[in-house]
């Protein structure tokens, strides 16, 4: 029995990614598709019996109810119209052909409106979910992936998945539409229409290699399509170093390269989709043709039953033609499909973990138990033990890779322990919701992370405008010692700061980012070499700033220069991933040796 769902599974893979989205809307729409075309079906299967009054040469021929106007087995529709006492004249034929094609045309209306909402909804729950799911993304799985392929996916690969949506409808739309004229075809001529049916079955067969090379480009075209974003990315964030060394132009060979390897792709796929478009009428002709020629030739059959079976027929070529075009469209966007379904796969994979405890603010202390971090299967942590008060300011120093910024991403719930317990005001963070956690966290990394904006938003994140806020706004640049700066722009907090802020120097950078997080109104800061790219003067400038908010928060620090931390209220030295040593700058001074060696390196 699994067997037999895991293979409809793989054979409508496409159906039940859509499914997934939009459940019974797809249905409705199958439903309308079906109706529309047996209303068309309908509509010409009424020119049978107009043509035949036609030839009497009298305006008001009666159809002869009983042979049903020559129409075979169609012949319930003037059989139907007789019964309910509607005389089938010229006028009352072209009336209810008429009402036919206006419920088609309603139908269609209806269909094509109900397609756009569905196919809105559907790419909206796509950016949604997808939103939601990178925002609780393991932090150490983002570490590792592909920036580009993150990008991408949210860009370009979103609106391929909204082409694949279309195409893939649109092939389903006319799938459903030839089974209907094939099934009045049959109605109206079963030999003629099993001679067609089995032409248009091979001639979908002949094509079966342009779909499977279309759908091998496709996939080839979204992993190009990856390199080329993470290519991007790298040049906007190296631009200055690329510039300054003129390893610009050598980079942008290598950007062109991938440019024309994209074309390249973009052009076969071009070229597979306009044979199948130059081959759809010739083909249709030819089967039509060689199925008359047999049924005139071999079985002597009405004309006016084969004129209407063609009339079905012709249509269900038509739109099978059409639904291999559509289909195939479609196969050359299905890697994108098959892109966005990993991603989604991969984010839900990784979701980290969240407890129900809400975490209002910070209280008492922050407790350590036996704790151990792992990467992967390196031990980076092993058996930390310790204690932080509130409003204590402790600082993490130690040689490179002897684990500071992963004890600090520990502490700041980005990374969650491998085994052990970190209490927080007595709660295991793991039963805590760590989105409240982070919310009460001001987090300043050496980069100073700026937005392309001005220093009002980058400061308040784009709070609102109101007298409340703008005297936040103004005690947090004046806490971190920016208010002259701020107020000394042209245009004083609306000024724009550039990418990243560009207009801005290192220190202004700093000292915002800073003011950033003293808006938030946070209990802890972490800060994560804050002021290691700095100029002695700025450096000290900032390090006064910090030292004028001690005892007004948890602060956390990670630091090179040892001078910037002499007023911490305790240093912990790191020594491959375990505390070495724990005091006061005086008492690691006197008491270890390594940090002994540390600070005479730097000549303190």
């Amino acid at each position: 029995m699994n067997k037999i769902k895991n293979f409809i599974k793989n054979s409508f893979q496409y159906f039940y990614y859509f499914y997934g989205y939009l459940r019974y809307k797809i249905f409705i729409s199958f439903s309308l598709s079906f109706t529309k075309g047996v209303l068309d079906g309908f509509g010409l299967a009424m020119f049978i019996p107009l043509l035949k009054m036609t030839n009497t040469s009298s305006d008001t021929a009666n159809v002869n109810a009983g042979t049903g106007g020559g129409l075979g087995n169609l012949s319930f529709l003037p059989q139907f119209f007789e019964s309910i006492g509607i005389t089938l004249n010229i006028f009352n034929v072209l009336i209810i052909i008429i009402v036919f094609f206006s419920l088609k045309g309603i139908i269609a209306f209806i269909e094509g409106y109900t397609q756009i909402i569905y196919q809105q909804l559907f790419i909206r729950k796509i950016r949604i979910s997808n939103i939601d799911l990178l925002n609780s993304y393991q932090f150490n799985e983002f570490v590792k992936s592909d920036a580009g392929k993150i990008q991408n996916t949210f860009s370009g690969e979103v609106e391929r998945v909204n082409l694949a949506y279309k195409s893939y409808f649109k092939a389903i739309e006319y799938s459903v539409l030839v089974l209907v004229y094939v099934i009045l075809a049959f109605s109206a001529n079963a030999e003629f229409a099993i001679l067609v049916a089995v032409g248009g079955v091979l001639s979908n067969f002949s094509f079966t290699w342009l779909f499977n090379k279309t759908k091998k480009l496709s996939k080839t075209y979204t992993k190009s399509a990856h390199g080329f974003q993470n290519l991007l990315i790298q040049q906007v964030a190296t631009y200055k170093y690329l510039k300054a060394t003129g390893l610009n132009r050598i980079f942008g060979k290598k950007l062109k390269r991938n440019i024309s390897e994209i074309e390249d792709l973009q052009r076969n796929i071009g070229i597979v989709d306009s044979s199948l478009r130059a081959l759809r009428e010739p083909v249709t002709i030819f089967i039509v043709a060689i199925a008359i020629l047999i049924e005139v030739t071999y079985f002597n059959s009405d004309i006016g039953l084969i004129i209407l079976s063609l009339l079905f027929l012709y249509r269900a070529l038509t739109f099978l033609m059409a639904m291999q075009e559509h289909w195939n469209r479609f196969l050359s966007v299905s890697g994108s499909l098959e892109n966005m379904t990993n991603f989604t796969q991969e984010l839900k994979r990784n979701v980290e973990h969240n407890g129900a405890i809400n975490f209002s603010a910070f209280r008492d202390s922050i407790k350590l138990k036996e704790l151990y971090f792992n990467y992967e299967a390196t031990e980076i942590l092993p058996n930390i033990n310790l204690e932080i008060k509130k409003n204590e300011t402790i600082a993490i120093v130690g040689e490179s890779g002897s684990g500071k910024t992963t004890l600090m991403n520990v502490l700041a719930g980005l990374l969650l322990p491998t085994s052990g317990k970190m209490l927080v005001d007595g709660v295991d963070i793991m039963n805590l919701d760590i989105y409240t956690y982070r919310h009460r966290i001001g987090y300043i990394s050496q980069e100073a992370n700026m937005f392309n904006d001005t220093v009002y938003n980058n400061v308040t994140f784009w709070a609102e405008k109101n007298n409340e806020n703008k005297i936040k706004f103004d005690i947090a640049i004046k806490k971190a010692a920016i208010y002259d700066f701020v107020y000394g722009l042209p245009n004083k907090e609306d000024e724009f700061i550039g990418n990243n802020g560009i207009n801005i120097s290192g220190g202004q950078k700093q000292r915002l980012s800073i003011a950033r997080e003293l808006y938030k109104e946070v209990d802890f800061l972490f800060m994560d070499e804050a002021t290691s790219a700095l100029d002695g003067e700025t450096e000290k400038a900032i390090k006064s700033n910090i030292d004028k908010l001690k005892g007004q928060y948890t602060i956390i620090i990670i630091a090179h220069r040892l001078s910037t931390i002499k007023n911490a209220d305790r240093i912990i030295l790191l020594k491959d991933g375990k505390i070495d040593s724990i005091g006061s700058f005086q008492h690691l001074l006197e008491t270890s040796k390594d940090f002994e060696r540390m600070i005479d390196l730097q000549g303190l």
